[in-house]
């Protein structure tokens, strides 16, 4: 092994060591704006801020968003609320669509109690659930009710889980509830991890199994550039006397065609099933007098 081959691998802790601390000055930065800014702060000056945020927050992380594929926002073609349904494959997908449009997450309410971080997330408009109590469901969709009819865009990962980004699994029903009630659109999202060099997927943002949150940022700063592609599909706008589940079965149909378009042999469900849900970020609750499934994880 020459030399500088061997300083280069005794490098890597350092490297990485610099790269941690960034991503720590990063949030406590954020954490200061919300404290301080944000009470000062129009509801545009503060979506600016976030949309920022966020985005040095990827290229801190290795990496770049690309939008493609990119329809409208319902909000802009529909004068109306919109719940975005996207595949999840990370923590960090949260702030990826928020690089591109700030938008408001459905948590479970365990967050809210994360020291710093969970206080960020209230202050950037979360709505916590508490998915053990299925009363707190009920609350939860008639106040997800009144923020799309309030022109509110909401985003949900419907699957329940995260995936390794190679799959897309059943979307849950529940909080398309809302929507139905409503009528107000839905509108398809898809994320998709690449290796900025190759442009082939990257297994690296994957937050699956047992992985930890600190293994997870290790593994994302490890490896090379990355770039996080987007596609916006079009808005479902629910048919009368629609059933959540026939609606949450479009979005899913549209959602897993932009996945199979960013990688062709990606596995899609079938129509029927409710699949596995998942617990590691966030969930919610199928309403009291339907399914008892636990649904959307963020």
């Amino acid at each position: 092994m020459s030399p500088s081959n061997n300083l280069d691998r005794q490098d890597v802790p350092t490297v990485l060591l610099i790269r941690k601390f960034r991503i720590a000055a990063h949030l406590a930065r954020g954490l200061l704006t919300c404290l301080l800014l944000f009470p000062r702060l129009s509801e545009a000056q503060k979506q600016a801020r976030i949309q920022a945020w966020s985005r040095r927050l990827l290229a801190l992380c290795g990496m770049r968003l690309a939008v493609e594929a990119a329809a409208p926002l319902a909000t802009q073609t529909h004068r109306t609320g919109v719940m975005l349904l996207c595949n999840h494959v990370s923590w960090i997908d949260i702030f990826a669509i928020n690089a591109w449009h700030p938008v408001r997450f459905v948590a479970k309410s365990e967050i809210r109690g994360w020291p710093l971080v969970g206080w960020l997330a209230a202050q950037t408009g979360t709505i916590f659930l508490q998915r053990e109590r299925r009363a707190d469901a009920k609350r939860i969709m008639h106040y997800l009710a009144e923020c799309l009819q309030g022109g509110e865009i909401i985003t949900v990962f419907p699957e329940g889980t995260t995936t390794d980004g190679r799959s897309l699994l059943p979307f849950h029903a529940n909080l398309l509830q809302a929507p139905l009630v409503t009528g107000t659109p839905v509108q398809p999202l898809c994320l998709f991890y690449t290796d900025e060099a190759s442009g082939a997927q990257t297994m690296a943002p994957a937050y699956i199994g047992e992985t930890s949150l600190v293994e997870s940022i290790d593994m994302i700063l490890r490896a090379p550039p990355m770039v996080v592609r987007l596609a916006v599909g079009p808005a479902l706008m629910p048919e009368a006397d629609q059933h959540r589940r026939e609606f949450a079965y479009a979005a899913q149909t549209a959602v897993g065609a932009a996945l199979q378009g960013f990688l062709p042999e990606a596995m899609l469900p079938e129509m029927s099933g409710n699949g596995a849900t998942g617990t590691r970020l966030a969930a919610a609750s199928e309403v009291p007098d339907a399914d008892d499934a636990e649904a959307v994880r963020i």
